[in-house]
């Protein structure tokens, strides 16, 4: 799945979505919060005094006319700022509905970007087989420019998302940087399921699955694939998770249920230091066969969550390079003004309670790769490392 396997060359380079709609953040969502405390405004008059102060200044004597709801936006941007977690947001009204939105179907022009954190610029990493951007010549390592004629150059991966998507059959226009020149395109945006997994046979007869993200269609994905390849009757199976940034904490559960029979699959601590403990689902796949997980520096939260617990199992070895290191839990909470918050509300543990964050999951046997040419792209030494240590089994 070689379309999968965009490669990310800087660590620091990291959050990538799918232009479909909006799609994934380097994160999962475990949900909606059972209840919002409201804290009395009467209780901290004093503290939101200079916001007030701040808010009649504006609205009176700024020199142009300032919508409240743009006031009151970048108030809640603000605050979460405050908050200093690259995995916390506030999502505004018109993207909440897209935000959570884990369905595995998407309306867009069907590309895999991210941000550059030295450049600000937003690149194109992966256009998706039979989507509308592959079809008018959209490549990989393109950079957004314009979107129906507005500058879109170090704006945020939100914004970005709220432009580009839109009705089936409608267009946007949208100008990309490549090489330096500047190249417009008019695309029909389409409805389509991104295609998550892949599987073939490699090796001696051994299967190799790869998944790009975790959404409400992976675990039936996942057992189509296992159907396919008869994996029992194989001699190994290479579950490759590269490049996959996570994606709901219920669809990782389901997941890591097809390889961990029975058992925890993480431990969630809350602010108050309690424990919640989150165990298999049901569903074991009872796979005989031994097992690699592929894993590299963008294999991020929910993919870090089922490679730690089958590592602490002992249930497969771990190959490839050191995941990114997400360890926290966020949920969507709406807001009464139809806009929501991605929020950081617990931190998430190993099944033996190793915290990966800002460290990531070490690998059994360590494989770097960062190919330089579409050759060596295409020669995986990652797939073939694990394919000699499957084989080595056997000998």
């Amino acid at each position: 799945m070689k379309w999968l396997k965009s490669r990310i060359e800087d660590p620091r380079v990291c959050g990538s979505i799918c232009l479909a709609i909006l799609a994934f953040c380097v994160g999962f969502a475990a949900g909606n919060l059972s209840d919002m405390r409201t804290i009395a405004l009467s209780d901290t008059d004093e503290a939101f005094e200079p916001f007030w102060d701040a808010y009649s200044v504006i609205e009176s004597r700024y020199v142009d006319q300032v919508e409240v709801e743009s006031l009151v936006d970048g108030a809640i941007d603000g605050m979460v700022d405050s908050l200093e977690d690259d995995h916390s947001g506030y999502i505004r009204p018109e993207l909440y509905k897209r935000s959570t939105d884990f369905s595995g179907e998407f309306t867009g022009i069907g590309v895999f970007t991210r941000t550059n954190q030295e450049t600000g610029a937003i690149e194109v990493t992966t256009v998706i087989p039979d989507s509308p951007a592959e079809a008018v010549g959209v490549l990989p390592g393109d950079e957004f420019y314009e979107v129906d004629g507005r500058r879109v150059i170090g704006i945020s991966q939100a914004e970005l998302s709220a432009l580009v998507p839109g009705p089936r059959g409608t267009t946007v226009s949208i100008t990309f940087r490549r090489d330096g020149e500047l190249i417009a395109f008019e695309i029909v945006r389409d409805t389509f399921p991104v295609p998550n997994v892949s599987y073939e046979i490699v090796g001696d007869n051994i299967a190799h699955i790869a998944m790009l993200d975790f959404n409400d269609l992976s675990r039936a994905q996942l057992d189509e694939a296992l159907q396919a390849v008869d994996i029992n009757s194989t001699n190994g199976l290479i579950f490759d998770i590269r490049d996959n940034p996570g994606g709901t904490l219920s669809s990782a559960i389901e997941i890591g249920s097809a390889f961990i029979e029975d058992g925890v699959l993480l431990r969630q601590v809350a602010r108050d230091q309690s424990e919640e403990v989150t165990r298999t689902s049901g569903g074991y796949a009872d796979i005989d066969v031994p097992i690699v997980v592929l894993v590299d520096e963008t294999s991020a939260s929910a993919s870090e969550v089922i490679a730690g617990a089958m590592q602490d199992y002992a249930v497969a070895t771990i190959l490839g390079e050191p995941t990114f290191g997400k360890g926290t839990v966020q949920n969507i909470p709406k807001l009464s003004n139809g806009g929501g918050l991605r929020i950081t509300v617990r931190r998430w543990l190993t099944p033996n309670g190793h915290w990966i964050h800002e460290q990531g999951i070490t690998p059994d046997i360590t494989v770097e790769w960062d190919p330089e040419s579409d050759e060596e792209e295409a020669d995986d030494i990652q797939i073939q490392a694990a394919i000699d240590y499957l084989e080595s089994l056997r000998d």
